[in-house]
This record gives structure tokens, sequence and C-alpha cells, in this order.
């Protein structure tokens, strides 16, 4: 076997270096994670923002995980950021949601600077939200839906207008549930231009702006402290530069197919691990429970609950599969173009199929307020709001396989 070159020597380490890195910040997450479980039941009776959950996230060193490593970030891809996410989401999915939005607009950041003709976020204004994401707890995510259009993957162009005054962009509209909203430093406002030919795009607001409030109205009965509220925005200036991806209206919202990746992973890994976390609460009520009907015998004895249980491992072990397949092939550059989809649209149903399977067994016990299955039950049932829809989704397919037939 011939020797590595010296060149070869040194990415090896690299890659080793980076492989332990890694490890090690899924570890932390795991630590937090179970950290996070035991104040999620307050925080979901209170539907306070998770202020403390995400200064451990910073100093952890998670808040950085996929920034770019050139960047002083540690470069991790989806797979190792799924992974990460993963473990906060089985403590708290609320602040896994948050999380999740905020490494996804990076990973746009990250995509946009390599690959050649993307190019839709400036440099300067990815550099200077890149560093402030280094230097604090910079959270970003991106506000869309709005009380007369909903989600703008229905179609139809938002009422949020970018009017264009000297070297400043001024900002006016009504968005809805922001996640994250008090916690953000950054919001991504999707606004369409008010010039003679309608542009659309995002225009990155700071949360603090002059002439932006939050009205604190997220009162929902799952992922409570996503802390979700309106974000109102009334003549907000912003420099003309921090915009991004504008394009002509007409056109409609132009989606990223690698950012809805991204997006689809990372929304359906917290609603698996929600499942996850009911599940392992229910192997231990019925491996405990012993109903005298039973002769002291736990409830696992019998054949009917542990078909019962098969049914919830077949569901997650197909998601897993489906999760870890996905993150793989898009880190390699070689996904399917259907492959997101099918991941958010099986990976959610699972997770709630499981859980209300989980909750069947449990009887009573699932819907008392002092067992966590409750709140995990009420939590995956929040997995279906997330744009696009399942239905949409299968819509979707359906279209594409009759107009294949047709050729």
């Amino acid at each position: 076997m011939n020797a590595p070159t010296p060149a070869a020597a040194l990415d090896s380490a690299a890659d080793d270096a980076a492989r332990a890195t890694h490890a090690a910040l899924i570890e932390r997450a795991a630590l937090l994670g179970r950290v996070f479980a035991n104040l999620a039941d307050d925080y979901d009776r209170s539907g306070a923002p998770p202020q403390e959950q995400f200064q451990a996230l910073r100093e952890a060193g998670l808040l950085r995980a996929n920034i770019a490593r050139a960047d002083g970030g540690y470069g991790a891809g989806l797979a190792v950021t799924r992974a990460i996410l993963g473990e906060i989401a089985y403590g708290d999915p609320s602040v896994a949601l948050i999380l999740a939005m905020h490494y996804s607009h990076h990973a746009m950041i990250v995509h946009d600077a390599r690959v050649a003709g993307v190019r839709d976020w400036p440099p300067a204004l990815a550099q200077r939200l890149t560093r402030a994401s280094l230097d604090g707890r910079a959270l970003i995510n991106a506000a869309q839906v709005e009380p007369a259009l909903g989600s703008p993957s229905h179609g139809g162009l938002p009422d949020t207008i970018a009017r264009r005054d000297g070297a400043h962009w001024r900002i006016t509209g009504h968005k809805r549930y922001v996640t994250g909203a008090p916690l953000l430093a950054w919001i991504s406002v999707l606004a369409r231009t008010d010039e003679a030919e309608p542009r659309l795009g995002h225009f990155l607001v700071p949360r603090d702006a002059p002439g932006v409030r939050i009205d604190e109205n997220w009162d929902p009965v799952g992922m409570r402290a996503t802390v979700s509220h309106d974000v109102l925005f009334k003549d907000v200036a912003i420099p003309l530069d921090d915009a991004v991806g504008l394009k002509p209206a007409s056109l409609g919202v132009q989606r990223d197919p690698h950012a809805t990746a991204w997006y689809f992973s990372l929304v359906a890994t917290i609603y698996d691990a929600a499942a996850r976390a009911a599940r392992d609460w229910l192997l231990d009520f019925i491996n405990t429970r012993t109903p005298g009907s039973l002769g002291g015998a736990p409830l696992a004895s019998l054949a009917t609950v542990q078909e019962s249980v098969g049914r919830i491992e077949m569901r997650l072990a197909t998601s897993d599969w489906l999760l870890r397949s996905h993150a793989d092939a898009i880190d390699a550059d070689n996904a399917p173009a259907t492959l997101s989809a099918l991941v958010k649209h099986n990976v959610v149903d699972n997770a709630i199929e499981a859980v209300q399977t989980a909750l069947e067994l449990a009887g009573n016990h699932g819907i008392t307020r002092r067992n966590p299955l409750e709140r995990h039950h009420r939590n995956v049932l929040c997995a279906r709001i997330h744009a696009p829809s399942n239905s949409l989704l299968r819509t979707n397919a359906g279209r594409a396989a009759l107009n294949a037939a047709l050729k």
C-alpha cells in the first residue's frame, strides 16, 4: 500500500479532528437535552421564552454548529446538525424548533457562499450576520405568514411592503407565527417592494429596530415555549443592502431546494424526537404498571400490548432510516429531488401515529397533566401545521405523477 501524501495526511487528520468535534457537540446536546427535559413542563405551562436554555446552548457552542469552519463555526453538515437537534428536541421540542430555524438560515448562508451562481445573500450581509452569531446569541428566523395571506406556500403575494427611501428600505406589515420572536436578534421578513415592477424577497430587520413591535398572542395547545407571536412592522428602516434574494414578484416565492431540504429534515427531526420521548415514557410505564387483573404481572406481558409497542417501533425505525438516509444524501449532494418532501410527510405522520398509539396504551394516565405523555401528545399534534402541509405535498406528488404519465 502506498503511503498517503502529506496533503492527504493533513486532510485525514483534519477530518478526524472534525469528527471528534462533532461527536463532542452531539454529546453536549444530549446533556443539555436532559436538563431541558426537566424544565419543559414549567415552560409549557407558562409559555415563557426559554432564555436560559439558549444561553446554555450558546455557552456550549451549539449555536455555531453549522457555521462554516472558515468563518469560526464547526462546519456541521445536515447529518450532524440533525443529530444535535434531535437531542435537544428529545428534551424540549419547543427549544429545538427555535434552534432549527436558526440552523436553517445559517445553512442557507453556507450553501449560498459555496455554490457558484447562487449568491442571494450579499457577502457583506452574510459576514455581518455570521459574525454577530459568533459573538453573541444572535438568533435569526423568518417572518412569512400573514393574517390575510396565510402561508406563502399556497401562492399569493404578501401585503408587507418594502418602500424605497433614499439609501434605505422602509418595511411595513404584519406577520404571524414568528417562532422565537422575543429571543431573535434578526427577523428575515418576506415582503414585496413598492416599485413599478414589484420585487419579492427577504429583508433582514433587527428585532429591536424602531418600529418593530411584538404582539404576545401565542397561546396554542402545544409547542407553547416556541413563543411564536405576531410581529408588526411600521416604517422600519434598514439599509438597501440588507435584502436577500430580490426577484420579480411575478415569479412568486422562490424556494432554494437545499434550504427546503434542511427545513424539512430539521422540522421532522423535532417531532420524531418528541415521539421517541413519548415512547420511552410508555416503555417505563408498561414495564412497571402491574394491574391487579394480571396477578402482579406488568402490562408489558400482554401480547396485545407488545403488538402495539411493535407498531410504534416500526414507525420510529422507518423514520430513523428516512432521516439518516436523507441527511447523508444531502451532505453528499446526491439526494433525489423528491426525497425531502417524502421525509417530512412520513416522519410527521409516523410521529403522530406513534404517540397516539402510546396514548391508547396508557389510558387515563396518558392524559394526566402530571405525566409527560400528555405534553408529548400535544406537541406532536402541532407537527402538521408546518407549511407546506402534508396534503399539499401529496397533491404535488400526485400532480407530478399524472403529468409524467402524459409524456
